[in-house]
Formats: C-alpha cells, sequence, structure tokens
C-alpha cells in the first residue's frame, strides 16, 4: 500500500500466462503424438524391444523409398509396347514426381526435426530428409495404393496385398522411429489427396501428345 503501482505485463507475457484453448489442445496433442510415437518405435535401434525384427523393418522401407519406384517405372516406360501400359506407366511416373515435389516442399515449410531415437541411417537421403512431417514413404504408399486399385486389373487377394502393404510401410515408419505418428497420418492423407489431382491431370494422347512422341 502507498507502493508505485506494478507495471502491466507486455502482451507477449499475458498470452504465455493466459494459453488460448487451442493453444492448450495442440501443445497435449503434440506431447501424446511424441510420447506414443516414441512407445511405438520398437524398432529404432537394435537394442530396442524389437531390435531383431529392424533388418526386416528396414527391407519394407526400402520397398516404400521413392528411387525404386522412381526407376522400376522409368524402365517399365521404356521396355513397353503397349499405349495402354504407357499411358499408365507415364501417368504413374508423374504421380511419383508429383509426390517426392509435394512430399519436398511440406517438409521444407515445416522443418520438423525427426524423433530424437532415428537412427539416421536410412536408404539414399537428400537435405530435406533430415525432416520429419510429413512422411514421404506413407504418402508414397497411399497414392501408389489408390493408383494401383484404380488402373490395374487385380484379383483380389493382390488387391488386399497391396493395401496390406500400403499399411505395413506406414505402420513401419513409427516402428522405425523414423517418424512421429501425426507424420504418417498426415502423409497418409496427403497420398490420397494427390492422386485425385493425377486422375484431374490425366495425360493422354489427346492432351500430351508430345510426351507420348517420344516413345
Amino acid at each position: 500500500p502507498g507502493g508505485p503501482a506494478a507495471a502491466p505485463l507486455p502482451e507477449e507475457d499475458c498470452m504465455r500466462l493466459n494459453p488460448s484453448f487451442v493453444g492448450i489442445a495442440l501443445s497435449s496433442l503434440l506431447a501424446i503424438d511424441l510420447w506414443a510415437s516414441k512407445r511405438l518405435g520398437v524398432c529404432a535401434g537394435e537394442g530396442s524391444a524389437w531390435g531383431s525384427a529392424r533388418p526386416l523393418m528396414k527391407v519394407i522401407e526400402v520397398s516404400g523409398h521413392g528411387i525404386p519406384w522412381l526407376l522400376g517405372t522409368f524402365y517399365g516406360l521404356c521396355q513397353s509396347d503397349s499405349s495402354a501400359a504407357r499411358e499408365v506407366l507415364l501417368n504413374l511416373l508423374f504421380a511419383l514426381l508429383l509426390d517426392l515435389m509435394m512430399v519436398a516442399v511440406v517438409k521444407g515449410l515445416v522443418k520438423r526435426p525427426r524423433p530424437t531415437h532415428n537412427k539416421m541411417d536410412m536408404f539414399v537421403t537428400f537435405s530435406v530428409d533430415k525432416y520429419s512431417f510429413p512422411s514421404g514413404h506413407a504418402t508414397r504408399a497411399a497414392l501408389v495404393c489408390r493408383f494401383f486399385l484404380r488402373h490395374l486389373v487385380l484379383a483380389v487377394p493382390l488387391r488386399v496385398l497391396v493395401v496390406l502393404w500400403a499399411l505395413i510401410v506406414s505402420i513401419s515408419r513409427v516402428m522405425l522411429g523414423r517418424h512421429n505418428m501425426t507424420d504418417v497420418l498426415f502423409g497418409l492423407v496427403l497420398g490420397y489427396a494427390l492422386y485425385s489431382v493425377v486422375e484431374y491431370c490425366w495425360l493422354s494422347p489427346l492432351n500430351a501428345p508430345a510426351l507420348f512422341a517420344l516413345w
């Protein structure tokens, strides 16, 4: 009493002392995401709970990597002697390139670091691969899965295997400690959406004759 009046807190300090409900909810979800992802990273190292399964998980990792898919699609395009097959393969190549570009852009914008329990021993990495969000493997798995189910004539058992492959590749990213769960979930949503872009921009001899003339 009788002393000088207390100076008002700066606005940013008031915001920190009175966080919004949305801010609290996002912080809580992030904490749960980090905690659950670390608990599920059972193959993150040789000494982990399922460390003996790590080599198998790394084989699955390669099966969802962009380079084998790009090289395999390009090779099939060069070897194909069917106009219908060339059209499908050319659009698959376009889808894979679009996937790589979009994932690189989002990773570069978000710049979320990889989980602390991850070992940087991934198969062929580039500059943006040091970032975690989103999972490029999950994005690619969802995109390729939708593409195959829509444009390849597959028996029911093969269609089930394609879906299982996409799920296993996505789950393996968390098990290996490469990604947090939200990275994988967003990757699956992004890959699912990118397929719609590929369908909308479908390349055919009518709208892209120059591309088909190359083959």
